[in-house]
């Protein structure tokens, strides 16, 4: 200390000034003994404020509980689950399921928590503190992924925890909250499995009833355009040109066969049916029907001038009644008529020449009228005709000829008209398929759409179906409780240790560093380096200061103070250490068992 113990005086303006001094400890220890008073003040209250902290905040215990989060036990490759997300987003989601207000504020009443919380805050205030003490912790770990064998973040497990007031409360809320999560888990699974599965049955139903629809409007189509398909152009196409081919051969043959028939008609005609016959001598020989006709034309004759009963006249019936059997039943209506024609031109021309009484006239006029009477009994009986066979064999083989040409011809011609009836088809069914192609494709790519969707939904309804069943047989992928909540042994916080550690750390610095801010606001000269700097010069000596005898009283009764404050301090520390960290007795004997 300088001669003078205080001095408040700062630098004079207009002096120079010595430059600032190196401090050492020697001048620190002085700063300390000068400013010991307000170091230790502020030092005393730091630390009650500490120790009031520490001791004063309520003690919060833990319980928390770890799930594991388990794959499915039967291989992805074989089934697959309906489940799509990933395990920290069924997480989040769940969390918000079960933190919703109902399901925490049941809570709330169940446990009876946050008793005077509940008596002075609003619901919403005593939510949001729940919600702040339940911590959920993900536990992530690096993986390969299998599909695209890239390193990912996998979530393999994860903690719910609960900070409450007493251990007991602390473990059953913890206990209520992993049960709400493990069965809202199972519940969500389920009911996803369940939706997806009926989704998917609802979108196949649909399109089942579309497919349906459109099969019956293309049948409709199908039905209307009558074979004028777009799938059958080339088919159409095909058959229209081999009708005209066949038509093309059958024209030919038709015309081929016109000239044969006409051939054999011609041939024909010059040909008798039946073979003449001649005789030992060379005459020629009448056949049956050519006496048939000779026997009736004299018939007519004398009949004309015979009685019915003249004997003659019966010979001549008996020969040609036996000529009709021979030769078949023939009403020769063709000669009476002819023969009838003929002597009606005879009976004229002698009645031109002759008088009506002379014989000739007379015996015509009687053949005519017989041969009247023969034709109108032949016309009166109409008897079963029978066709003469021919005898002739060129006759005959010219006649089945002529038959065969004409039935092949007449087989041809009925050919031809089918053929043109199917040609006019054909060519109808092509003009009319560009008017139906439109509606038809669109139909038909709408119905391969729907079959080939629906296809995919089926086959997506049937991984649906068993992914619900490893669902509702718990083979999924599932949360197990590895770690229940157990009962905290020790609060959670606060850390009355490290309060204390970083309060008594303060408090140290605070006071120090009130004394160091006190000496460097204080104006006051007490060493002779700030006299020095005040002067301007140095000074020749220092004499230190004599303190009075009630100086010294004085200094005796502030160091005892400063002791019992000391003593005081000391008390306190080790109740704070024997209540927060380890009793005095055990600590003691820690001690000496260190030491030997």
């Amino acid at each position: 200390m300088v001669g003078v113990p205080m001095i408040d005086a700062g630098i004079p303006e207009g002096t120079g000034s010595l430059e600032e001094p190196t401090r050492d400890l020697y001048d620190y220890l002085g700063l300390l003994r000068r400013r010991r008073t307000i170091i230790l003040a502020v030092l005393a209250c730091l630390l009650a404020a500490t120790v009031a902290v520490a001791f004063l905040l309520p003690v919060v215990y833990r319980s928390t509980a770890t799930i594991l989060i388990e794959e499915q036990e039967i291989p992805p490759d074989l089934v697959r689950s309906a489940i799509a997300s990933y395990a920290d987003q069924r997480i989040e989601t769940i969390k918000q399921q079960v933190l919703s207000r109902a399901t925490l504020w049941h809570i709330v009443e169940q446990y009876d928590l946050y008793k005077n919380l509940r008596n002075r805050n609003p619901t919403e205030e005593i939510l949001e503190r729940f919600i702040q003490d339940i911590q959920i912790n993900v536990m992530n770990v690096k993986v390969i992924d299998k599909r695209t064998q890239t390193p990912t973040q996998a979530t393999i497990a994860f903690t719910l925890a609960y900070d409450g007031e007493s251990p007991e409360l602390a473990q059953k809320v913890a206990n209520e909250l992993t049960s709400l999560f493990l069965q809202e888990n199972l519940k969500t699974r389920e009911r996803h499995a369940q939706e997806t599965t009926a989704f998917l049955k609802r979108e196949s139903e649909n399109l089942s009833r579309h497919i349906h629809e459109l099969e019956e409007k293309l049948a409709a189509v199908k039905r209307r355009a009558d074979g004028a398909l777009p799938e059958l152009v080339a088919l159409n196409m095909q058959l229209l040109n081999q009708v005209q081919r066949e038509i093309l051969d059958s024209d030919r043959d038709i015309r081929s066969l016109r000239e044969r028939k006409t051939y054999l008609e011609g041939e024909l005609a010059v040909l008798k049916p039946h073979t003449p016959l001649i005789s030992a001598s060379g005459e020629r020989l009448l056949d049956t029907s050519e006496r048939l006709k000779s026997l009736r034309a004299h018939y007519a004759s004398v009949s004309a001038y015979l009685e019915p009963d003249h004997p003659d006249l019966i010979k001549v019936k008996q020969e040609l009644s036996s000529l009709e059997k021979e030769a078949g039943a023939t009403d020769g209506r063709e000669e009476l008529s002819k023969r009838l024609t003929a002597e009606r031109a005879s009976l004229a021309a002698l009645r031109e020449r002759m008088e009506a009484s002379h014989p000739d006239i007379i015996r015509a006029q009687g053949v005519v009228a017989s041969l009247e009477r023969e034709l109108a009994a032949v016309m009166a009986r109409r008897p079963k005709l029978s066709t003469v066979k021919p005898e002739n064999p060129a006759y005959i083989n010219i006649q089945s000829q002529l038959a065969s040409t004409s039935a092949t011809l007449q087989s041809l011609e009925t050919a031809r008209i089918e053929l043109k009836h199917r040609l006019a088809e054909y060519a109808k069914r092509l003009e009319a398929t560009p008017t139906v192609e439109p509606e038809y494709l669109d139909l038909l790519r709408d119905r391969e759409n729907s079959v080939r969707k629906h296809q995919e939904i089926t086959s997506r309804l049937m991984e649906a179906q068993v992914s619900g069943e490893l669902e509702v047989q718990r083979k999924g992928e599932r949360f197990s409780l590895i770690n229940p909540p157990e009962l905290p042994e020790r609060p959670d916080r606060p850390n009355r240790k490290a309060i204390l550690f970083m309060g008594a750390f303060l408090a140290l610095a605070g006071g120090l560093g009130t004394g160091v801010v006190t000496d460097k606001v204080d104006r006051r000269i007490h060493t002779s380096g700030q006299l020095a700097r005040a002067m301007g010069s140095i000074p020749l000596g220092v004499i230190p200061y004599l303190p009075t005898e009630k100086e010294m009283a004085q200094l005796g009764r502030r160091r005892a103070t400063v002791s019992l404050a000391g003593l005081g301090i000391m008390i306190v520390g080790a109740v704070v250490l024997h209540l927060t960290w380890m009793p005095l007795d055990v600590l003691w004997f820690t001690i000496l068992r260190k030491l030997g």
